[in-house]
């Protein structure tokens, strides 16, 4: 999967040097919706879906569990990832109830620890591979999860774009 159908991404669309940017850029994009939205409308549900506070800690635990997936790459031979449990995560830890200015400030710091740690790669370490267990299990390499990340809060952003446009149509 390197080009989203939904939402229009292309993966190769973002030369490597500018990934680290991108990813500081859409975090800060997220956080000011987080933070410019008053909590009302960021906490209303879509008739099916996610809110967008939600959203907002997902992408954030995204950004965080990323990263900790690329460590990995680069101290063990192809691990294989476990998958996150996005939709356990978001009731288990209460995304809707997290207070916003919280998130949006871990969202922009997650991006920005995420982004240092691949500015720190070399080829080697862009070429690591791990097996990623989405869309389906496939080995890939730190170079295509870097791109995939960037997607998800490209794609997520597009989420809560929607989201709120819903909530303050209503």
């Amino acid at each position: 999967m390197d080009h989203c159908a939904a939402c229009g991404f292309d993966y190769y669309s973002v030369p490597r040097p500018e990934i680290g940017d991108r990813l500081r850029a859409l975090g800060d994009e997220h956080a000011e919706r987080l933070t410019e939205t008053p909590a009302a409308f960021l906490r209303l549900h879509p008739a099916e879906g996610w809110s967008a506070l939600e959203y907002g800690c997902h992408v954030r635990d995204v950004l965080l569990n990323q990263r900790g997936r690329i460590e990995l790459t680069q101290r063990e031979d192809a691990p294989t990832f476990v998958p996150m449990g996005r939709d356990e995560l978001a009731v288990d830890e209460r995304y809707n109830d997290q207070a916003p200015d919280t998130v949006a400030l871990a969202l922009t710091r997650a991006a920005g620890a995420l982004a240092t740690l691949l500015a720190a790669l070399d080829d080697t370490g862009w070429a690591r591979t791990a097996t990623y267990n989405y869309p389906e299990p496939a080995l890939r390499d730190v170079d295509w999860i870097a791109r995939h990340t960037v997607h998800e809060l490209h794609h997520h952003l597009a989420d809560v774009h929607r989201v709120l446009k819903a909530a303050l149509e209503d």
